[in-house]
């Protein structure tokens, strides 16, 4: 049956080695179940329904990627990409979760369209490299920056917008534990990474939970839900009741268009399409050149399945509860480990499907443990930056600008657009736009990320 479904021998690997690896591939992404439901939940949805979610959506993602593809890659709410839904969409455009969420189920069907055709390979090279770069950099200073504030390490200052966590005073014991036990916790994961512990995100997670429990059982760390600080002793470990999915499930239906702005809906459903597109093809084709998957052309077999299995997995994610579902680098622990099939990523689905039964644990870790997680994958995805050509500032300038606009305009896609208007200005106006051949793709979003900013 295995070697029916998976082609082991073909593959040279084994039952044993799969396991291990879908094992070693849920350790080291396991994290996105305690930060998953503490993101979206500030955008006003239900921490227990979107952790249930959470974990049905890395389930059939995941799944689909094992039967469509037989690739050892693993699925979940994409990190970056439930920032721009909660933070963006939701607290800062105004939109509701409900709304956000259906533009995330019509991303889905697009790049569902999008995977049948050539198109994608058509828009993926319409997109300037350094551009595609500079986003994965953006995207990690954001969600860095989230962290941050997740941990109120950064706080609201009336003269400067922002400054650092000031320890002394009344607050120390809830909010400035909180900020200790969360630097604490990025020291912690930063060594394990160094060491190469498989799992270290998560491990940081929980060993700085435990941390906060041994604070608040020696009354160091005083729960203040009036700061946003709570108790962090788990008072259940599992359960079996999973009626709380009924607060998300479907709820993409059931919306009010009373302040529906269709211009608005498309440049969100065009800013989750972009990075959900570009983050799955670059992580599909840094993972499998890993495991040596890809062919004398430096393409991916099967490419089709694995990106129609994400596509797939993307709106059943939003008709579940959750944001935009995704291929997770972290596959690349799995397939160090030997995973080359399908059977790597079943085991993982496996795996994430069992964890929803731990709703009750997951739920009770605090956000200063799970902001840690939030700052090491920003530090993950800056390393994006050494493939932007410093020396060309046609290219450069307009990189530096989608960085720079994604944490301070706090948002993702006012990043995007930043960063092609003045990608494509800046080379016109230079007489460039013959030598960089720039595509009518590009002139077309310039045109109406400008009108945009113009009538919106």
């Amino acid at each position: 049956m295995m070697e029916k479904l998976f082609h082991l021998k073909e593959n040279h690997t084994d039952v044993k080695t799969e396991v291990m690896a879908g094992i070693t591939t849920f350790m080291t992404m396991a994290y996105i179940l305690a930060v998953n439901p503490n993101i979206l939940s500030a955008a006003g949805m239900d921490a227990e329904a979107v952790l249930i979610a959470t974990s049905l959506a890395a389930f059939i993602g995941t799944m689909c990627m094992a039967l469509m593809a037989n690739y050892p890659f693993a699925l979940a709410p994409g990190m970056g990409l439930n920032a721009y839904f909660a933070y963006t969409v939701v607290l800062t455009m105004g939109y509701s979760w409900q709304m956000a969420l259906l533009a995330v189920f019509v991303e889905g069907i697009v790049f569902i369209i999008l995977s049948l055709t050539n198109v994608r390979e058509a828009i993926f090279n319409a997109i300037p490299m350094t551009l595609k770069s500079a986003v994965s950099v953006g995207i990690g200073l954001f969600i860095a920056f989230v962290g941050l504030q997740n941990a109120k390490l950064i706080v609201n200052s009336d003269s400067t917008l922002l400054t650092y966590q000031h320890f002394k005073g009344e607050t120390f014991h809830s909010v400035g534990v909180g900020a200790l036990l969360a630097l604490i916790g990025v020291l912690i994961i930063a060594v394990m990474l160094i060491k190469q512990v498989k799992g270290a995100i998560l491990y940081g997670i929980l060993i700085t939970w435990v941390l906060g429990i041994v604070c608040e059982l020696a009354g160091i760390y005083i729960p203040d839900p009036d700061a946003g600080m709570y108790s962090v002793i788990p008072t259940a470990f599992v359960s079996f009741d999973f009626s709380a999915l009924g607060k998300t499930f479907g709820q993409v239906f059931n919306l009010d268009f009373s302040n529906f702005n269709l211009v608005n809906f498309i440049v969100v459903m065009f800013a989750f399409l972009f990075v959900d597109l570009f983050d799955t093809l670059g992580t599909l084709i840094g993972v499998a050149s890993k495991a040596d998957m890809l062919d004398e052309d430096g393409k991916l077999p099967r490419i089709k399945g694995a990106l129609m299995a994400d596509a797939v997995a993307t709106s059943v994610g939003a008709v579940l509860g959750t944001s935009t579902t995704t291929t997770y680098v972290e596959s690349s622990s799995g397939v160090t480990v030997g995973g080359r099939t399908g059977l790597t990523a079943a085991t993982t689905a496996f795996l994430f499907l069992l964890a929803s039964i731990f709703s009750p644990l997951f739920l009770t870790i605090p956000s200063f443990a799970t902001a840690p997680a939030l700052i090491v994958v920003g530090f993950y995805m800056m390393g994006a930056v050494a493939k932007i050509n410093f020396d060309d500032m046609t290219d450069a300038i307009p990189a530096f600008l989608t960085i720079l606009v994604m944490p301070l305009a706090y948002s993702i896609s006012e990043g995007i657009a930043i960063g092609i208007i003045s990608w494509t200005l800046i080379n016109v106006l230079t007489g460039k736009a013959k030598e960089k051949n720039i595509t009518p793709l590009m002139y077309v979003l310039t045109v109406l990320f400008i009108l945009k900013y113009i009538f919106l």
